[in-house]
């Protein structure tokens, strides 16, 4: 259920739409007719529930306008099917590509709705044949799918995680190749990419991807940013976030306005060499 007013403090997106996509983006819209830089990005680069994000910080830093394309809960997929909306992005002075978990994705095992990224939409037969206890009608999203299917076999666990870290590869070689203009491929999590291990640690984000498959794809970006806030910015948590009492729980894993305003800096020097 979607309530339009979960609580007192609860921010306005202002939301709208650009390229004609029927996908919901942060406003409020930007004047494309002007220079502009692009965001491209899952729920930490849309900024839910922080007041000024990024994107809004960058433009402030470099008095250009900065179009944030960031989707709450997207992966790769939703972008990839986004061919109008990618030639738009490709006509910015630079993009900044947020790096976001593998588990979003449809693979030959199952199907995410191509929009809302995070809502499993079905099983495949090789799923069903490799989970054969599982009853798939339980799951509504891909992140309890994963954890549930950890729980009941690691070792067959790998052979799905396999399969979606592969097509991770395959859809941020497409969406970075579909940019012309010059790219900034961006990991901003709590710890650096893991290095490849034999069973998947679930709790740490980007979910699934290592530190092989960024290797794999940072070529095709003009240049690549590791954002690990330091631990000062990290300790300051939600201070500054805007929401209500029932988003609390999903406020406290994202990163708060400290870890924004730490990344905007890191990213304002490359961009002026890029623009």
């Amino acid at each position: 259920m979607a309530y339009a007013f979960p609580g007192a403090g609860a921010l306005d997106y202002s939301p709208c739409s650009y390229a004609a996509s029927r996908l919901s983006f942060r406003g409020p819209s930007a004047d494309l007719r002007d220079p502009f830089i692009v965001c491209l990005g899952g729920t930490e680069t849309y900024g839910k529930f922080i007041p000024t994000p990024y994107p809004d910080l960058l433009e402030e830093m470099l008095d250009v306008q900065v179009v944030n394309l960031g989707c709450v809960n997207a992966g790769p997929e939703v972008y990839v099917q986004e061919r109008k909306l990618m030639e738009m992005a490709s006509q910015s002075l630079a993009c900044v590509v947020q790096i976001t978990g593998a588990q979003n994705l449809t693979n030959k095992y199952y199907s995410v709705h191509p929009r809302r990224n995070d809502r499993f939409t079905g099983p495949t037969p090789l799923l069903r044949g490799l989970f054969k206890q599982v009853d798939f009608t339980e799951f509504s999203f891909t992140r309890h799918l994963m954890h549930v299917l950890q729980g009941h076999s690691p070792d067959r666990f790998e052979v799905l995680a396999e399969e979606l870290r592969a097509v991770w590869v395959n859809r941020m070689t497409d969406i970075l190749g579909q940019l012309s203009c010059p790219t900034v491929l961006l990991w901003m999590a709590d710890a650096p990419p893991p290095a490849p291990g034999r069973r998947a640690d679930l709790s740490r984000e980007p979910m699934l991807v290592d530190a092989e498959m960024i290797a794999a794809v940072k070529s095709r970006a003009t240049t690549y940013v590791e954002m690990v806030p330091s631990a000062e910015t990290r300790a300051k948590g939600a201070e500054g976030m805007a929401f209500g009492p029932m988003e609390a729980p999903a406020a406290a894993i994202l990163p708060g306005p400290a870890v924004h305003y730490e990344l905007s800096k890191r990213l304002v020097s490359v961009l002026r060499q890029l623009i």
